[in-house]
């Protein structure tokens, strides 16, 4: 629970540990917490521990109290030794020092940037510099103060989206706001959460993936309340700059050009009928957006999406840059090996998402299940064979495609004139975020089945993910 384990296979994990050691012990997961009950049987007494523990996502970490757990019950550890191995890891400093850390942050949303939110190269180093300092915040202002943690997503957000407002409406559309603001903040998405809350609930686990998926929910709509915050005070500061959002060309919606018909009818000769034929057509702005952002094809390659022959060299960078997010460490020869098949496993997710989303533009569930089914089969195929660690080999490619089918379903902020609408965007991107998490979840399950069709029968932790 401390190194980010998913919550669904904890309590299946302690109880297969439980009968191998013979504990006599039970088990209750509940959300951060677990209660061990321990029975006596010489003495027909009980013992009840409460277990608290709350953390992020620590690959190296994880990765290790995983062997640990398999040696002890394999034998290859008493559980003393093993007790005293988890000690030395709790003790342990981060692998990444906080300027590293921020470093990683602003490399993964620079690229994503440019990746699912149709960025350009001015746009992902404005991205990347604000999640670096949202990072900062996260990790160094809200631990130190208990008061700023609870102000700190929406405060960020506004953060964010203010000074992507006022970038955007610098004169010559050289920076986007959609692109900025949604790989600004994307860093701190609830994604995994809401993840791990469906792949609760769909091993019905009710309580804990109840609680998580509601938590997820309220904590998006704070993001996106936020979002709209910042960008509305913008806009309340620079009077010109919202002169221009309420009556600019690029918030209109689409006009149209009419052709008018005339014909004989057959059954009253000389009796004519007239109408409109309706031509659709779009202003030039409407005809040049690229995922939210307007691009004239007539601007320099710098205001200009990337081309897609940089996805082969951008999507290995940035799965190596959010495993050492996620602090995979680099020091070892088992560590470089572990940190070449998650990036092998995610840019493997990575294509067979891109080729549904071109097949099924429109269905951000169908293409988050089909790259997790992918992966899925790949990381529970590893474990199988090879004796690897699914959950660890798997997360990174996992997470990229929370970020990519949000992208599909039109990115984390839209362009709204009416405010009623606008301050509806957190609701509607948690429902994009809650389909995508779910076609996941059916993806991970589906491959897991057919994996484990095959060989020998596994007996318990029956969730590899």
């Amino acid at each position: 629970m401390t190194f980010g384990a998913p919550s669904h296979r904890i309590e299946s994990q302690l109880v297969a540990a439980s009968k191998i050691l013979d504990a006599q012990a039970e088990f209750v997961h509940l959300p951060n917490i677990i209660i061990v009950t321990i029975r006596n049987g010489s003495t027909a007494s009980t013992r009840t521990y409460f277990v608290r523990a709350t953390g992020r996502i620590s690959l190296s970490r994880l990765n290790e109290v995983h062997h640990i757990y398999r040696k002890v019950l394999h034998d290859k550890l008493s559980a003393a030794q093993g007790t005293e191995e988890l000690r030395v890891i709790l003790r342990r400093l981060p692998v990444y020092s906080l300027f590293q850390r921020c470093t990683f942050a602003f490399i993964c949303a620079s690229i994503i940037c440019v990746l699912s939110f149709g960025g350009s190269f001015l746009d992902m180093w404005i991205s990347g510099c604000c999640a670096a300092a949202l990072q900062y915040l996260g990790l160094n202002a809200a631990n130190k103060s208990s008061m700023y943690a609870n102000v700190y997503e929406i405060s960020v957000t506004i953060i964010v989206a203010f000074v992507a407002r006022g970038l955007s409406n610098i004169p010559g559309n050289y920076f986007c706001y959609s692109a900025i603001s949604s790989a600004g903040v994307v860093v701190i998405l609830p994604g995994f959460t809401v993840l791990v809350s469906a792949l609760e609930l769909m091993s019905k686990n009710v309580f804990c993936g109840s609680v998580r998926i509601v938590y997820a929910i309220i904590y998006t709509l704070f993001l996106g309340f936020g979002l709209t915050i910042g960008s509305d005070l913008y806009l309340v500061v620079d009077r010109h700059a919202r002169l221009v959002y309420y009556s600019g060309p690029a918030t209109m919606p689409p006009t149209y050009t009419h052709g008018t018909f005339q014909m004989t009818n057959g059954s009253t000769p000389g009796m004519l009928v007239s109408g409109v034929l309706g031509l659709t057509g779009q202003s030039y702005e409407v005809e040049h957006v690229v995922k939210g952002c307007f691009r004239n094809p007539n601007w320099s390659w710098l205001r200009q999406p990337f081309p897609w022959w940089t996805m082969f060299f951008l999507v290995p960078f940035y799965c190596f840059s959010s495993s050492l997010s996620n602090m995979q460490k680099l020091t070892t020869f088992q560590s470089r090996k572990q940190l070449v098949i998650m990036i092998f496993f995610s840019c493997c997710s990575y294509a067979v998402n891109r080729t549904v989303s071109s097949v099924l533009p429109t269905r951000p569930d169908i293409i988050s299940a089909s790259g997790a089914f992918v992966i899925g089969c790949l990381g529970n195929g590893y474990s199988r064979l090879m004796r690897g660690t699914a959950f660890t080999s798997m997360v990174t490619g996992v997470l990229f495609l929370v970020p990519s089918g949000i992208a599909q379903g039109g990115g984390l902020t839209q362009t709204y004139r009416n405010s009623a609408d606008q301050y509806s965007t957190g609701f509607s991107l948690a429902l994009r975020m809650i389909s995508v998490a779910c076609g996941v979840t059916v993806g991970l399950f589906g491959s897991q089945v057919i994996v484990y069709l095959f060989g020998t029968r596994k007996n318990a932790a029956h969730f590899a993910f």
